[in-house]
């Protein structure tokens, strides 16, 4: 516990107001040349246009670095220590991808060039869709979607699309209460109404749960599997069975495939349509360091629908085909997020085959150390078998007036992000952690041991109190949330 207590030290943190506040009028942050021809006003060429001018703050080069800067200094990242967010999958961005995919060969590219100077390009993307389709054992493969819901939204799409071509309008999509917490969301943009079916006491969905509720009105099943407790479907197969025997569709949530990368494939067990997120599975950046990456894949069933262009290898050459009547159309500008393609292409090239096998294992190894560790600590509400994540819940904490939510807030006075706190919905207070196959078993050694302090010694009741924001007032802060700012005229 030593050096976690040194690490967690206080650092200089400069009050920082947003910088409409400190603008200041005429400050510039760069000099442009005088005008060497006649000024021409804008309404003179744009006469039908409403013209507004940006209202920008007004600051110096240095000023306006040194704002970005402190805030930068403000955020936990993946560089500064294990992020064990549950269901997320926050783990390690390898900067050899990062280099590869700013190299000006790649990163310089436009969407507009001719498709004969692009061959090389469509050359990654047609070898990572191979890849995919391998990881899946699926057939059909479109990289447009632009995030893991938009992903999820794509498939409902497909799903809709595959039913109105047989001449009939399904309205519901199932959902278990394992799944992840975007199912229901995507299904309910995409139009489809939701049931959802509680899992058994071991964690799984039973198929007498499903046949309560599968009738001719359903479209599919959306659920994640590995589910959010981390454990395996084991009824995966019969439950796929089913649905098609109604002819419905079974989605799989790709959210934690990182747990079984040359495990398990969802092709082979009836899966129609998965969504990858690029960002949990293959290290391309998460959340602001983005933009994401949903690709999907699909069984048969959906090629006909798949969105458009589409890539194709023909010969040596590879082409983009527009004419698919059934397609869903265009779900993204472009190809996708092609910054995104290469980081994965990179990622799956230089692990290979065996290397991503490998990552699933570890991570199921990290994962069942962290539960070896707390089992005897936290309480696990549901003692099954599990894989890259564990979930447990303070039930163990009650008598000592500490509460999930406390736990997790006090970590933050340790220098650790929380971990996944209150979901899934299906565990009452819970708390799920997933380290990834990337955090060493010292980095591991280091959360439990915060972890463990702090439930032996409750601490401070309004933590965190040693990081430059204080607890704040939740409630306050989602019903008054300010957004935009007043300017003074």
């Amino acid at each position: 516990m030593e050096f976690l207590k040194k690490s967690t030290g206080h650092a200089i943190v400069l009050e920082e107001p947003p910088s409409f506040e400190t603008s200041r009028p005429g400050a510039v942050g760069a000099d442009l040349p005088t005008l060497d021809v006649p000024r021409i006003e804008p309404k003179s060429v744009f006469k039908k246009v409403r013209l507004r001018k940006a209202r920008l703050p007004e600051l110096s080069e240095p000023e306006i670095i040194r704002h970005f800067t402190r805030m930068s200094t403000w955020n936990y990242a993946i560089d500064l220590g294990i992020y064990p967010l549950g269901s997320c999958t926050m783990k390690y961005n390898p900067r050899f991808n990062e280099e590869i995919a700013r190299s000006g060969e790649l990163s310089d590219a436009h969407p507009y060039d001719p498709i004969e100077w692009s061959q090389g390009h469509l050359r990654v993307m047609w070898e990572l869709t191979e890849d995919l389709k391998g990881v899946t054992g699926m057939p059909g493969i479109s990289l447009q979607p632009a995030a893991g819901a938009h992903g999820e939204l794509t498939g409902l799409m497909l799903v809709s699309a595959y039913h109105k071509a047989k001449g009939r309008q399904r309205k519901t999509i199932l959902t278990s209460d394992t799944a992840h917490g975007t199912n229901p969301a995507s299904a309910a943009l995409a139009g489809f109404q939701i049931v959802q079916i509680a899992t058994g006491e071991d964690g799984v969905i039973h198929p007498d749960a499903l046949a309560a509720v599968l009738n001719d009105d359903v479209a599919a099943l959306m659920t994640t599997n590995p589910n959010t407790l981390g454990i395996f479907e084991k009824n995966i197969q019969t439950i796929a069975n089913m649905l098609h025997e109604k002819d419905a569709l079974l989605y799989i949530d790709g959210a934690n495939l990182n747990a079984v990368l040359g495990l398990s494939r969802p092709g082979d067990f009836g899966a129609d349509v998965i969504q990858f997120n690029l960002h949990k599975t293959f290290s391309t950046p998460h959340g602001g360091g983005g933009p994401g990456s949903g690709p999907i894949s699909v069984s048969e069933r959906l090629l006909p629908f798949l969105p458009v262009p589409r890539l194709e290898k023909h010969g040596e050459k590879f082409v983009l085909v527009e004419d698919a009547p059934q397609s869903i159309g265009r779900v993204k500008a472009f190809f996708g997020n092609y910054g995104m393609f290469i980081r994965a292409w990179c990622y799956i090239r230089a692990l290979g085959g065996e290397g991503l096998r490998a990552v699933s294992e570890n991570a199921i190894l990290n994962a069942n150390y962290m539960r070896s560790q707390l089992k005897d600590v936290l309480y696990m509400p549901i003692n099954a078998p599990t894989l890259h994540e564990v979930v447990f819940n303070d039930r163990n904490q009650r008598d000592l007036n500490l509460d999930t939510t406390k736990i997790a807030k006090r970590l933050i006075d340790y220098g650790m992000h929380p971990m996944t706190v209150h979901f899934p919905l299906c565990v009452k207070n819970a708390i799920m952690i997933e380290p990834t196959e990337t955090e060493s078993r010292s980095e591991m050694d280091r959360f439990v041991s915060a972890l463990k302090e702090i439930i032996e010694t409750p601490g401070v009741e309004q933590a965190p109190t040693r990081v430059f924001r204080e607890r704040v007032d939740e409630t306050k802060a989602a019903r008054e949330l300010r957004l935009t700012y007043k300017f003074k005229d």
